[in-house]
């Protein structure tokens, strides 16, 4: 997967303020993706709720360091392809510009680099939090480091469309936010299993970013290309990594179903390849019930 040389980056994608929000509590991180895979081993094994982790700011001082990923010499799909640092802006451009098609008045939101803590419009994370999308204050959180160490813990491939399908994710999950459909789950509480929830909005998020990535595959005008069949493969390598089950093998050597909160290898294969295959309008994950395809 390349960035076409003279496609323009939108260098707002990307927010490179100093330090958070302030204090948390106004929405829920949502995980997802490659996102929270740490979290989520560490709760498997401890057997607690991921999302009691990721405490509340208190007020005491944190450690926040905003990268500048989108500085002056991110400004076309030239930089993206000669700098590793400017194809988050890239991603970033690339997916807003995709939803734009597909969300009436679709409002986008921005990539937010940090190192070590953040306070977030959703409480304080660390970088081993992962990717993760904020509902509260619409920006998708990245320790863009610890995404490459994250793949290789998990025992997949890293590629650019390995970290395009983590980023269209939590874009997904941006997308459920402004459809309504993230705070409609939310509402049923902290439900875990197969068929909870949880796992339907993981799973949704997952199939927006098949579709997304077919459309950058196809779109002559968007920034993305070359999208092989080697990029797909990888793509489907990092869906199975961050599996439950996968997860919860590598982490307790079993897998128990009732703790699920993303859905299997096999789930995240299938609703990734169904999303690009068939587009957004067959990724209702929320009237079947038949997940595993």
């Amino acid at each position: 997967m390349d960035f076409k040389n003279d496609a323009r980056i939108d260098s707002d994608s990307i927010d490179s303020s100093g330090g958070g929000p302030g204090r948390g509590g106004g929405g829920r991180i949502a995980l997802g993706g490659g996102a929270g895979v740490v979290v989520i081993i560490l709760a498997l094994v401890l057997g607690i709720n991921p999302a009691d982790i990721l405490g509340t700011d208190d007020g005491t001082s944190s450690q926040q360091t905003a990268t500048s990923t989108a500085s002056s010499s991110c400004q076309t799909g030239a930089d993206a392809n000669r700098d590793p640092n400017c194809r988050w802006a890239a991603y970033a451009t690339s997916v807003n510009q995709f939803w734009g098609t597909q969300i009436d008045g679709y409002t986008k939101a921005r990539i937010k680099p940090f190192s070590g803590q953040i306070s977030t419009g959703c409480g304080t994370a660390s970088s081993e939090t992962g990717p993760f999308y904020c509902s509260a204050d619409k920006l998708v959180y990245l320790d863009t480091s610890f995404l490459s160490q994250l793949f290789q813990e998990l025992g997949t491939r890293s590629s650019t469309a390995a970290e395009a399908y983590v980023i269209a994710h939590e874009y997904g999950h941006h997308a459920q936010d402004l459809l309504g459909t993230l705070a409609k789950a939310h509402a049923s509480g902290n439900q875990t299993g197969a068929h909870s929830n949880s796992v339907r909005l993981e799973l949704q998020a997952d199939c927006y970013a098949g579709a997304y990535l077919k459309w950058a595959s196809d779109d002559p005008d968007d920034l993305i290309e070359n999208v092989t069949a080697d990029d797909i493969a990888k793509v489907v390598d990092a869906a199975k990594a961050v599996g439950d089950d996968h997860i919860q093998q590598q982490a307790q050597g079993q897998v128990d179903q009732d703790a699920w909160t993303h859905g299997s290898s096999k789930m995240r294969v299938y609703w990734t390849q169904r999303g690009f295959h068939s587009g957004v309008k067959q990724c209702d994950t929320f009237s079947t019930d038949d997940l595993d395809g």
